[in-house]
């Protein structure tokens, strides 16, 4: 069954169309987020919350064929209202946590990986999850603007600002 047929189920009510149709977005959902909170804990609880608030709002969603982009959204939203919340309580939260690069388990962290983890510590969320999803994930402009749901454009322009302060932050020799 595709996309569109599941998600006209699960807006008529079908509950198992609508797990269906977080399960095949699992990964992606889990990639985006853990972007943003770098912490599997936040992870888990901002994609319970997006699943939740996707359900309940199941209804406004105009077009099925934007099921992903408009769950991507939610997601994103639910992970922005999250960090203001910890800056809130607490500024230096991510003091001392280190950002886990999709490197392999197995890689030994050596100082060139913790000096690349620091720089993208510095990036705002939404640059650190497009450099993640460009180049640890291998997506492309389209893929990633699909994904967030903004034009390619704006993705374009985000991804040119994160790598100049990548280069300011880690020098020429990068």
């Amino acid at each position: 069954m595709n996309l569109e047929q599941l998600v006209r189920q699960a807006r008529q009510g079908d509950d198992e169309a609508f797990y269906q149709l977080i399960c095949q977005q699992q990964k992606q959902l889990y990639s985006v987020a853990y972007a943003f909170l770098r912490n599997e804990a936040d992870t888990l609880e901002a994609i319970q919350e997006a699943t939740c608030r996707s359900y309940l709002r199941l209804s406004r969603l105009k077009e099925p064929a934007h099921f992903r982009t408009w769950l991507t959204r939610i997601l994103v939203h639910v992970c922005l209202d999250e960090l203001k919340r910890k800056k809130r309580f607490a500024s230096d939260w991510h003091a001392g946590e280190s950002l886990a690069i999709p490197f392999g388990s197995q890689m030994e962290q050596t100082a060139e990986k913790l000096v690349i983890e620091e720089a993208l510590a510095k990036l705002t969320p939404m640059y650190r999850s497009i450099i993640l999803m460009k180049y640890f994930e291998d997506l492309t402009i389209r893929e990633i603007a699909s994904r967030l749901g903004y034009p390619e454009g704006t993705v374009k322009t985000w991804l040119h600002k994160a790598l100049g302060a990548l280069r300011k932050d880690l020098g020429k020799g990068w």
